[in-house]
């Protein structure tokens, strides 16, 4: 069988459906690939379910911090509200939302097979379609699994079997102190596991500011979970129905083992060789999502195949980008590639928002101070504890700390991280603030409401305002 249309997207995670549904909306015909449910990982395995194991413990946590409360949960209830947050697994509902956009959706496993050609191998049988304007890569990212001896003899967990479980186990074992490990040591603790939480580097949350993994790891601990850091894995051994973690001379007994360290772009089988690119490794694009070392201007990505921000907003917001380019190019219209034009990805590059669901939560947009200062920027520093009048009333001892990163040279802010219960809400205006380059000035006028923890954003002002 052979078809024909505009756009094709192989992957139908939310940064395929994003760049399909803007290809649509500039006027292309548009069909996506995915092999599994469309929505992909954030929908059904990553974002949504882990939040959903998450959200509760960190309500009942909040509510013990204030006087005179008292508040439990069922985890069962907490798993059957995770399942339907997930749909149960099923996607009917995205793919009716996606034929409702007018994009075609095709099921199987689409790769590349030569200039803006996709094979898909699928239910329906072989079928082989040609893309009049573009092939968009969303194939997302595939857990990395470390040289541990022993690691590929016992059953592991990887995230998606944590976000879908369906019973907690007695002991849990963690492999891993980024976001996916934290969150969800935290989550299996509160929803009744004893979990043991190994990061072989120093700190927990290792891209973040020191003291955000510093903050959350003492969390870990204060909740009951056992957090090694500076612990690599020895090797890991069977031991009848449990699994045997081998940490120096400890032999540590775990129901199930989480291997949580790290991912890298899905790109083996997308059929990279057909077009001159080498599988496995990372798409190369310049902030259009165009694929560099393929000729002709047909050859796109974005999200994880990239290997740029990791993040689902991040690749969503790229997708949207490069399905408005794919739609300009179509009908010979100039970009507007200027830094923050209508059709370039600005904000991969030093502006990423990001939000660890932990509790404390941390809650980071644009640049470490490490990052700032690796970038040559003239960077002033003001650090200060979350302690104003909203804090006070959001929990009893509330404790948190903010950092404000500056580029002195240009008198704007370039990061900032926030760490505390329930700071989420206040990082978009940070990434305004980055995204603006708002003069700092400027941002004195920006005056916080009272009695909230953005309060603290005064706070910050008044210290760098004040000399020395």
């Amino acid at each position: 069988m052979a078809r024909e249309v505009d756009v094709v997207v192989i992957g139908g995670g939310a940064v395929g459906e994003n760049a399909a549904d803007y290809a649509v909306r500039s006027g292309l015909s548009a069909m996506i690939v995915e092999a599994e449910l469309l929505g992909g990982e954030c929908s059904y395995w990553a974002c949504m379910p882990s939040k959903a194991l998450l959200r509760t413990g960190h309500a009942v946590a909040a509510v013990q911090r204030l006087p005179g409360t008292t508040a439990d949960f069922d985890p069962a209830a907490v798993l059957a509200r995770r399942d339907r947050f997930t749909s149960n697994w099923n996607d009917e509902g995205q793919v009716e939302w996606a034929r409702s956009a007018g994009i075609d959706v095709v099921r199987g496993v689409g790769r590349l097979a030569g200039e803006r050609t996709v094979e898909v191998d699928g239910p329906a049988g072989p079928l082989t379609v040609t893309a009049r304007r573009a092939v968009v890569v969303c194939t997302g990212s595939v857990p990395v699994r470390p040289p541990v001896p022993g690691l590929d003899t016992v059953r592991t967990w990887s995230s998606r079997d944590a976000t879908s479980a369906k019973e907690i186990p007695a002991r849990l074992g963690v492999l891993g102190g980024g976001v996916v490990g934290s969150e969800l040591s935290q989550a299996f603790q509160r929803l009744g596991a004893q979990v043991t939480l190994l990061e072989q580097g120093p700190r927990v949350l290792p891209p973040f500011e020191p003291f955000a993994g510093e903050r959350v790891a003492a969390a870990l601990r204060a909740r009951g979970v056992d957090v090694r850091l500076g612990h690599a894995l020895d090797g890991v051994e069977p031991a009848g129905d449990a699994v045997v973690i081998c940490v120096g001379d400890e032999r540590i007994a775990v129901d199930e083992l989480l291997v949580a360290t790290g991912r890298r772009p899905n790109t083996d089988s997308v059929g990279l060789e057909t077009v001159g690119l080498r599988p496995g490794e990372r798409l190369e694009i310049d902030d259009t999502g165009l694929v560099q070392g393929v000729d002709g201007q047909w050859l796109y990505a974005a999200g994880d195949v990239t290997g740029r921000a990791m993040l689902t907003h991040q690749g969503k917001y790229a997708a949207r980008i490069t399905g408005t380019v794919i739609g300009a190019r179509s009908i010979g219209e100039e970009l507007d590639t200027r830094p923050w034009g209508e059709h370039v990805t600005t904000a991969d590059h030093g502006a990423v928002p990001q939000v660890v669901f932990t509790d404390p939560e941390v809650a980071s947009a644009g640049l470490t101070e490490a990052q700032a200062r690796a970038a040559g920027l003239d960077v002033r520093v003001v650090d200060l504890p979350i302690a104003v009048g909203g804090s006070s009333l959001q929990a009893d001892g509330y404790d948190g700390a903010a950092r404000m990163v500056v580029d002195e040279g240009r008198g704007v802010l370039v990061g900032m991280t926030f760490v505390g219960q329930d700071v989420a809400e206040m990082l978009h205006a940070a990434t305004v603030a980055i995204v603006g380059e708002v003069p700092m000035h400027r941002l004195w006028h920006a005056v916080p409401a009272y009695p909230t923890i953005s309060e603290v954003w005064l706070r910050l002002l008044e210290a760098y305002r004040t000399p020395g």
